[in-house]
């Protein structure tokens, strides 16, 4: 399923993936085996064909993830998250396009997602620097680590008016003027105290996103992380890397969020082409 997109940082999100009809590949994470054709050797690969799927992480990777559920794949990823590097103050977050790297059919993984999102289980966000991408959070824990941080504040009241009036009754990304004073009863000046607390950010007059409260640190490591893994990559001969290779590599300073959480990006979010080889699987940068 393609997108376009609306890109707000080119630099950092300018890969396209190029698709290729070509031989599927059984998915060694669901254990499947299959006849397959010679594969045609492309530059550096022993012996490599492209694969239809992106999912081809191993289990290093995926760890004891069982594929296929939208959720089971929300669960895995946010135990990559380092909560300590928040010092425990953000809910763990996952992306969406680490979704698509575990559960490949992207109208599947939407389909799965928008109802977690309909029955109060997951919060969409959207995290600010491209609008196609969107953070997701378990509901339980964007609770928890929202009262936290307002705990003792000014803006608590109208903080915990909105986690309970709000968050069960409406799982939108965004809210307009007219929904958060007629139907749910704010005040302007309560709106400003949520704006002040981080849990809405401005969208346009009248309308704002939903947020988490400190969530700014996150957004500039991922941003950072991103180029310095993509930056891997690219330096590396014929523009491709082994995944266990790139995995057993020190991550750069700029890598703060750790390879596995940004490789379960890249793949996701086709910005790097997955191909099988005798070697392992192998991350290539997209021709362009």
């Amino acid at each position: 399923m393609s997108r376009k997109r609306q890109r707000l940082v080119p630099d950092a999100f300018g890969l396209k993936r190029r698709r290729e009809r070509g031989q599927a590949e059984a998915d060694p994470l669901r254990g499947e085996s299959g006849k397959r054709g010679r594969p045609r050797a492309r530059r550096g690969a022993a012996g490599g064909g492209r694969t239809a799927p992106p999912a081809l992480l191993p289990a290093a990777v995926t760890r004891s993830l069982r594929p296929g559920s939208a959720r089971a794949a929300v669960a895995e990823l946010v135990q990559l998250f380092p909560r300590g590097l928040f010092e425990d103050a953000l809910p763990p977050i996952a992306l969406r396009s680490q979704v698509y790297s575990l559960v490949p059919d992207r109208t599947v993984a939407d389909r799965q997602l928008k109802e977690l999102q309909e029955q109060g289980e997951i919060r969409v966000i959207q995290l600010g620097f491209d609008l196609d991408t969107h953070g997701i959070i378990f509901t339980e824990d964007y609770r928890t680590r929202v009262l936290k941080a307002c705990d003792g504040r000014p803006y608590a009241g109208a903080v915990q008016k909105f986690l309970a009036l709000v968050l069960p009754a409406c799982g939108d990304l965004s809210f307009q003027q007219d929904q958060m004073t007629q139907t749910f009863g704010f005040r302007d000046p309560e709106i400003t105290q949520l704006v002040n607390a981080g849990v809405l950010t401005v969208r346009d007059a009248g309308s704002w996103w939903l947020a988490v409260p400190g969530a700014g640190r996150f957004i500039k490591y991922f941003v950072k992380g991103r180029q310095a893994v993509l930056g891997m990559v690219r330096k590396a001969k014929y523009r491709e890397l082994l995944l266990s290779e790139l995995l057993g590599r020190r991550a750069p300073a700029a890598v703060r969020l750790g390879l596995t959480y940004h490789v379960h990006d890249l793949i996701g979010a086709q910005l790097v082409d997955c191909v099988s080889t005798t070697s392992g699987t192998l991350l290539r940068l997209p021709e362009t």
